[in-house]
């Protein structure tokens, strides 16, 4: 979702090239630039190394100035690979528990991610599905982090399609599909889902094929988070800019190709640092204050906070490409032709119906101040699973968040999260609710447990 939402907002109005039907110079246009900044970026780190060997320079105000300059000069690069995870322990039934990354199962185009904990009693399986959307799934660090208390994760993580060599083929969103419910069939029968934000539509079309099928696999309960289910519903201006421009300009403007020297050259790609421009731009003035502020900290002020947009910007700068075909059937299908919800959505020749899921509990969350998917476009698969029984479907809006603030941050953390936990051990038939506990006081408490004891906070009551 936000991917369209930053290409439309700010998308470049590059001429077409060649054939017409593609930017091809783009992509070879970056890579050049990239290539005429790495020797200042490389003199730059060599400055900052020889100013931290000399203590003498690097404690006094000339020393700091200089070294906060050349971190910005350092900074001024993007990186195509993913940053790790860095969860290497987690607090978890009272103790500090190891944590160790193992794939799973790999495509060339994703990776079925566990994360591991050393120890623990047994914990509902949760995989959650990352957006394909311009950044790697480390972007949802924090919300893996909260959730490994609990659950045992499991996370997809998409490759760089410039990284993937053309003989693989193509993939597409019905790829995405088939992606998902190979990894769903991959945890086995009752594990949970949680899909965030743009993949909701391709999260919720997996589970519906499953439950045509019967496969055994279908998960016990799925949570969709601030996703474009539905975008006919409180349009935003992303919205209305989907519609204001055909397809074929997507496809003419904003595709490219990936330069030679790659494993993927000639590839058809959207590439990840067009995404990462329009998202700058949409708040350009933010973003320059954040630079201005590392500066000034890490020459004048509080070493850590200069660190901590460091880290932010580390991760933020760290961009992947989609594939042309995602993209533009992304694009099409969910933003301009609304196919779900019309009941039009195909994958693999077959029609989507939501109604086939009966055994799949529902949990829908929204952002009162989401700007990019607005309040009720995510509600609406509660009346598209028209077949699930009323206490297996709830929603939730939460006050006070934008689209981020759905799935990191304090509200996530200490409102949103405890709903997703209790939706999770509600409907986990593998382990009693006893063999998990919970952050807040050692044991589970049930999603009816939960929303009457915020009644009653909110309330004043004892």
């Amino acid at each position: 979702m936000t991917c369209l939402a930053s290409c439309l907002t700010n998308a470049p109005t590059l001429q077409a090239c060649a054939n017409d039907a593609m930017n091809i110079l783009a992509y070879p246009a970056y890579q050049a630039i990239t290539e005429l900044m790495r020797p200042w970026r490389d003199a730059a780190a060599i400055a900052r190394a020889t100013i931290a060997a000399t203590p003498a320079l690097a404690e006094s105000p000339q020393g700091r100035y200089i070294d906060a300059c050349c971190e910005l000069v350092q900074m001024a690069g993007l990186s195509h690979h993913r940053p790790p995870f860095g969860i290497d322990t987690v607090h978890a039934c009272g103790e500090h528990v190891a944590v160790t990354e193992e794939v799973v199962c790999n495509t060339p185009f994703g990776a079925l991610l566990h994360f591991r904990k050393a120890s623990g009693p047994q914990q509902p399986r949760v995989l959650i599905i990352a957006p394909m959307s311009g950044h790697f799934a480390t972007l949802l660090r924090g919300t893996v982090r909260t959730m490994l208390a609990d659950h045992d994760v499991y996370i997809t993580d998409w490759h760089n399609p410039r990284d993937i060599p053309l003989s693989a083929g193509s993939f597409g969103f019905g790829d995405y599909v088939g992606h998902v419910i190979r990894f769903l069939q991959q945890l086995g029968p009752d594990a949970h889902l949680v899909a965030i934000c743009q993949p909701t539509v391709a999260a919720l079309a997996a589970v519906a094929l499953m439950a045509e099928d019967g496969d055994p696999a279908q998960p016990a309960s799925m949570t969709l988070m601030a996703g474009p289910i539905d975008c006919r519903i409180n349009p935003t201006k992303v919205n209305a800019l989907a519609n204001s421009r055909p397809i074929e300009w997507f496809e003419r403007n904003l595709i490219s190709v990936v330069p030679a020297g790659f494993v993927g050259a000639q590839r058809r790609v959207y590439p990840g640092f067009v995404q990462l421009c329009a998202f700058m731009s949409m708040n350009l003035d933010r973003h320059a204050a954040s630079f201005s502020d590392l500066h000034h900290e890490r020459a004048k002020g509080d070493p850590a906070k200069a660190e901590a947009i460091r880290r932010f910007y580390e991760e933020y700068f760290a961009t992947t490409d989609l594939t042309a075909e995602f993209y533009l059937e992304t694009v099409s299908t969910v933003f301009q032709q609304y196919a779900l919800p019309l009941g039009e959505l195909h994958v693999g020749g077959r029609r989507v119906e939501p109604r086939a899921i009966r055994h799949t509990a529902l949990l829908t969350i929204e952002g009162e101040k989401d700007d990019i998917c607005a309040v009720g476009q995510t509600m609406a698969a509660q009346d598209l699973c028209s077949s699930l029984r009323p206490y297996m479907k709830r929603h939730h809006v939460q006050t006070g968040v934008g689209h981020y603030g759905v799935f990191n941050g304090r509200k996530w953390e200490t409102q949103i999260y405890p709903m997703v936990r209790a939706t999770i051990h509600d409907h986990e038939p593998r382990a009693p609710k006893a063999a998990t506990a919970s952050r807040a006081g050692g044991q589970v408490v049930s999603l009816r447990e939960w929303v009457e004891s915020s009644k009653a906070t909110a309330s004043g009551q004892p």
